[in-house]
């Protein structure tokens, strides 16, 4: 059942905006950070990673951004044309800024952290001018990545980006992936949040994102509480994640539809949100059944979580659908559904 209306005729799939950073993943990992000598590395952000996702599924993607004008630049706008991710409204910083780095720390399989260097990162200087209305017009959907709303001048980009969709009629997807550096009170946080979410037809979260988001208007609220509320402001399904617990997506017809964790063994604790948006958002785009879209979504995920890296690691449609076969086989044909 298609939820939400998409323009067939318009040649890109998506347009994503928002960070795009460097992750350096260690190789001697099960230990601390501080112990860690040796790191793969690779391109990484969350809207950036779901970029890659939906293309290696099958669909073409755009993004807007800004990368460093040096070799990691070099590396993200490289990396991004061998996916096949059009770079067109990607543009190199002027003023120094620099990638965004993420280390991360793989003490065991359900244990890990991140640690980002942020300070004048390049994905935060996108401006206003980077954003266009052809570029919008020329894409069924655009994602918007909450962390592009954590400063200036990137929050207005993204805020033009929103406010040109609903011009053009382009549906909006709200990941709200929060991160806390770059934020300065929970207020400022619910602030631009609720601003985007407010015109999405798509929103992808976490409880606690949830919360964060509604801290000004309805705190304290449920996860079907919150559907509603979203549902009211004219969203067309909200997706509310519970991490091993699973997840849940509310359709604005009233259905419910949960997924759990596809059985893996796991090597990390990250990245598997970002394997699930790409591969849900994928359901969505081809019209399929929120329970079908949210069973790609999980089994992405629970594929990212057993593998080293990110956007590298991302399942292709032939890979996915073989893995979800498989678990069916061995464990029966309702293993992840609810």
């Amino acid at each position: 059942m298609k939820y939400v209306e998409f323009d067939s005729t318009r040649p890109i799939d998506m347009v994503l905006l928002g960070r795009v950073a460097v992750d350096f993943n260690p190789t001697d990992y099960y230990k601390p950070l501080a112990e860690s000598t040796t790191f793969k590395k690779y391109v990484g952000g969350s809207p950036a990673n779901i970029a890659v996702g939906l293309s290696r599924l099958g669909k073409k993607c755009g993004f807007f951004g800004r990368v460093s004008d040096d070799q990691f630049g070099d590396f993200a706008v490289n990396f991004f044309k061998g996916e096949g991710v059009d770079v067109s409204r990607i543009r190199r910083c002027e003023h120094g800024e620099k990638m965004g780095l993420t280390f991360t720390e793989i003490l065991s399989p359900k244990d890990s952290s991140i640690l980002m260097y942020r300070n004048k990162a390049a994905d935060l200087a996108l401006t206003v001018n980077d954003v266009d209305e052809e570029y919008i017009k020329s894409a069924k959907a655009i994602l918007i990545s909450g962390t592009a709303l954590a400063e200036s001048p990137s929050r207005e980009a993204a805020l033009k980006a929103v406010m040109l969709a609903k011009r053009t009629g382009t549906p909006i997807v709200f990941d709200i992936d929060y991160r806390a550096y770059n934020w300065q009170t929970p207020d400022e946080v619910s602030i631009y949040y609720w601003t985007v979410a407010r015109e999405a037809a798509v929103i992808l979260g976490s409880r606690e994102e949830y919360d964060l988001t509604e801290t000004l208007t309805a705190p304290g609220m449920d996860d079907a509480q919150s559907a509603a509320y979203w549902h009211g402001m004219g969203a067309k399904i909200v997706v509310i994640k519970h991490g091993k617990e699973g997840s849940t997506a509310y359709a604005n017809d009233g259905g419910t539809y949960s997924i759990k964790p596809f059985p893996i063994e796991k090597l990390k604790s990250f990245g598997g949100g970002d394997g699930y948006g790409s591969a849900f958002l994928y359901g969505v785009l081809e019209g399929l059944e929120l329970i079908d879209c949210l069973e790609l979504g999980s089994a992405s995920a629970s594929l990212l979580v057993a593998s080293h890296a990110c956007a590298p690691d991302m399942p292709t449609l032939e890979k996915l659908k073989g893995y979800i076969a498989d678990c069916k086989r061995r464990y029966g044909e309702m293993i992840a559904r609810v």
